[in-house]
């Protein structure tokens, strides 16, 4: 990843996006739709149609950044229900950058003896 994600708060936007909109019109949609500022100490995520295409907005001092991900092959999991906003965690990210699906993973077993 190139950024430091720490201290950052991570959005991300269900359901995909036009990805012919470019930052002003992505920071557009994260303060109507997602009723959140594209300027606080954020980064915004949104999928495309086809969920091979990750861009990420961020502000940072006096513009925006526009980060773009092309998967060459495959799919990014991503949750398509259009809850406005979900926040997500570090970790998150970086299984959701990586190709694991972390909205559908199975819980972790915990085994105690009977003894």
């Amino acid at each position: 990843m190139l950024f430091d994600t720490k201290g950052y708060r991570l959005y991300l936007r269900p359901g995909h996006v036009d990805f012919r909109k470019g930052s002003h019109a992505l920071a557009l949609l994260v303060e109507q739709e997602m009723e959140l500022s594209p300027f606080d100490k954020c980064m915004f995520l949104f999928c495309s149609r086809h969920r091979d295409k990750i861009k990420i907005l961020l502000w940072e001092d006096n513009g925006f950044w526009l980060l773009q991900k092309n998967l060459q092959k495959g799919r990014f999991p991503w949750p398509m229900s259009m809850e406005r906003a979900r926040a997500i965690s570090n970790d998150q990210l970086i299984m959701l950058l990586s190709g694991i699906d972390c909205w559908n993973l199975l819980p972790v077993l915990r085994y105690e003896s009977m003894g």
